[in-house]
């Protein structure tokens, strides 16, 4: 049985005189409401009374509710006002004099709580964009002590490598390039004076990495290849090269649809991570937060909370700012043949075969 104080605890070891906020998103004219936002947010509520009762124990305080207007884009910018209480509030204000955040919105916050954390001595967030109740019985629940020693034998292989070699169940192909870049584990464990990166996603389990993008000057990115993506029974085909995809092959609307979304804004066919999701109780149903962190996963866009170089001022306009991900775990209509990670001294770790992991 799920117990939410447990949890809150085994992740966050709330401690004495620490500063907690959770946050939603609310509904706007351009972005409305729907059944599911509205249960997240219901479900704030019963998280910030678990908060609160185990403040009382641990000595520590809780802000009411933060609520601000939805962006609309995953990893968008964040507005600058906000509601607690009904009054008005400067929402960056609210977030950066916190010690612990906990958002739970409907669109993607992790780069700018990324951008916040940088400027602050004592901040620490969980980012639930799409989170559900009903993930309290499958990837919350998990045994977060072996997600975390599952996310480090990842980790470890992919020190010092130079490649990450995937070969997808339709026979297409794709080289990543991780040289000038070290991986990092979303591993669930965030407690206050935690080292390396003080945001994670909740539900965790996931070891990632942001591909080299070519930013040096004379060394091109190796990142290339063919990536198949199938959406609304539609497979559509991404030809990568340099780390962009260049190419959209498809006959159909979604070909059509994605081949002018990149053409729009170059920024956007970035290949911002490569990632394996290990949490073993990550169930597959079409939410992205779960769903990667079932399986390997990549993703287009944004990429400098992950340790990147393309941000907000790389796209045309920050409207167009995106970090999506493409998930191939079980339960997807594409899943992984193979994927190795490669040394520079031609050593292969193969972290998938035939769909299972090896590591």
């Amino acid at each position: 049985m799920f117990d939410l104080n447990k949890l809150l605890i085994d992740v966050f070891d709330p401690q004495a005189g620490e500063l907690v906020a959770v946050v939603v998103d609310t509904p706007t004219d351009a972005v409305p409401d729907h059944d599911g936002w509205r249960a997240r947010r219901e479900m704030a509520e019963e998280w910030r009374d678990a908060f609160i009762k185990l403040g009382s124990e641990r000595n520590f305080e809780v802000r009411p509710i933060v609520n601000f207007p939805a962006t609309g884009a995953n990893n968008g910018d964040l507005p600058a006002g906000a509601t607690m209480d009904g009054e008005a509030v400067d929402l960056i204000e609210v977030l950066s004099g916190s010690t612990l955040v906990v958002a739970m919105t409907e669109f993607s916050a992790t780069a700018p709580l990324a951008h916040i954390a940088e400027a602050a001595d004592d901040f620490r967030a969980a980012s639930m964009p799409g989170v559900e109740k009903r993930m309290e019985g499958t990837a919350l629940a998990a045994d977060y002590a072996e997600v975390a020693a599952h996310c480090k034998a990842i980790h470890d292989a992919m020190d010092g490598a130079q490649l990450c070699d995937v070969l997808f169940t339709t026979g297409h192909r794709c080289w990543f390039d991780v040289r000038q870049r070290s991986a990092e584990m979303d591993d669930g464990f965030l407690p206050r004076g935690k080292e390396g990166d003080p945001i994670i996603n909740l539900p965790s389990g996931e070891t990632f990495i942001v591909p080299y993008e070519g930013e040096i000057l004379g060394l091109p990115s190796w990142t290339a290849g063919t990536i198949p993506v199938v959406e609304d029974d539609e497979m559509v085909l991404f030809h990568v090269v340099a780390n962009c995809v260049q190419v959209v092959e498809g006959d159909g609307p979604v070909a059509e649809r994605y081949a002018e979304f990149f053409n729009d804004d170059p920024a956007r066919s970035n290949i911002a991570e490569v990632a394996f999701g290990v949490n073993s109780m990550a169930e597959v149903t079409g939410c992205v937060l779960e769903d990667e962190k079932a399986g390997f996963h990549w993703a287009f866009g944004r990429s400098d909370h992950l340790g990147g170089v393309v941000g907000v001022d790389e796209f045309e306009t920050p409207a167009n700012v995106i970090h999506q991900d493409i998930v191939y775990a079980k339960g997807n209509p594409i899943q992984i043949e193979k994927a190795d990670i490669v040394h520079p001294d031609g050593r292969r770790v193969t972290i998938i075969e035939d769909g299972e992991y090896k590591v």
